[in-house]
């Protein structure tokens, strides 16, 4: 059947079918974006991701040898450069950490809150950060929410209690001992290992004795 269709049968059809014309040029008109995306990918995304993460280096060695407003002024480069890349983000982290150091605690939130990376540890870490930067500002109940997020962003043996800890402590600065207990509790019965080393026993005897 299909061998007696001509190629002038086709175009006839094509040109009188609008529904098949708009189909054709919607299919077409994704396969060009389909294939522009991965000329993007392959030749430039990917070797300026690479490149990125190369980059950061040089502020991440800075910030260990606590030259900070070195560290601050080669990061910021990194990070204009290089926004929206794995080493970019990673920058940034640093950077908001940095800002930390010099006590600027709404500039390096603000640095924080920019970080998107894809690492659930870093960004539960991130988060954290943001958590005790709230916490350094005594803005207790912003803090001890991030410090919730940080905790459910990479449940772990780690983070998890340590945020939870921190979301706890928060909770006791706003004498809410009701939300103490029940974390340190959730601490005790889920991560062992991190209650022993922080002898949670004390801290839920001391809300304990607070709530009554």
């Amino acid at each position: 059947m299909l061998e007696n269709v001509t190629s002038e049968e086709i175009k006839r059809q094509f040109k009188s079918n609008k529904r098949l014309r708009l189909i054709t040029f919607a299919v077409g008109g994704a396969l060009v974006l389909i294939v522009g995306y991965l000329v993007y990918y392959q030749f430039v995304s990917v070797p300026k991701n690479k490149k990125s993460e190369d980059a950061y280096w040089n502020g991440l060695n800075l910030a260990s040898k606590d030259s900070t407003d070195m560290a601050i002024e080669e990061l910021t480069a990194q990070v204009k450069k290089y926004d929206g890349y794995k080493g970019g983000e990673n920058a940034q982290f640093v950077l908001g950490r940095q800002y930390m150091e010099k006590g600027e605690f709404n500039k390096a939130l603000e640095t924080l809150e920019k970080v998107k990376v894809s690492d659930t540890y870093l960004s539960a870490m991130t988060l954290g950060l943001q958590g005790d930067c709230y916490s350094e500002l005594k803005k207790y109940k912003e803090a001890a929410g991030k410090y919730k997020d940080a905790a459910n962003e990479s449940i772990n043996e780690w983070t998890t209690p340590m945020y939870l800890f921190k979301a706890g402590l928060c909770a006791e600065e706003l004498q809410d001992f009701d939300s103490a207990l029940k974390l340190y509790e959730e601490i005790k019965n889920d991560y062992t290992t991190f209650a022993n080393n922080k002898a949670i026993d004390k801290y839920i005897a001391r809300v304990s004795n607070l709530k009554k």
